[in-house]
């Protein structure tokens, strides 16, 4: 009796999802894929084309992966967050960091010259 009652309590307000929905999602991750690499073996041009769709199915994969096995479809937040956060940081440490790669260049034409 105990037993079901924690089992009870622990699924309560979880989201479960058919096995036949992950199967899908795993087909569509497989077809992405197989997508991107036949773009670079039948060398699609121009190349701006096979760049932009290659990143296009890696972010559909991704959006992919973290909504269906991360169970992060169900949660707003944490999607929000997992999807803003790193670009975020990633262009503040950009921005942090671009003072010091041009006074490494500046430093490098001064000495070596051009």
């Amino acid at each position: 009796m105990e037993y079901a009652e924690t089992t009870a309590s622990a699924t309560k307000g979880e989201q479960h999802q058919p096995i036949r929905v992950y199967l899908i999602v795993w087909g569509l991750l497989f077809v992405l894929s197989a997508m991107s690499y036949f773009l670079d073996y039948f060398d699609v041009h121009p190349d701006w084309l096979r760049h932009f769709l290659i990143t296009a199915f890696a972010l559909i994969k991704a959006a992919l992966i973290v909504g269906f096995f991360m169970h992060m479809r169900f949660e707003r937040l944490g999607l929000i967050l997992a999807i803003l956060l790193p670009p975020l940081l990633l262009m503040a440490l950009v921005a942090i960091l671009l003072p010091e790669g041009n006074y490494v260049a500046g430093v490098r034409e001064l000495f070596f010259g051009r």
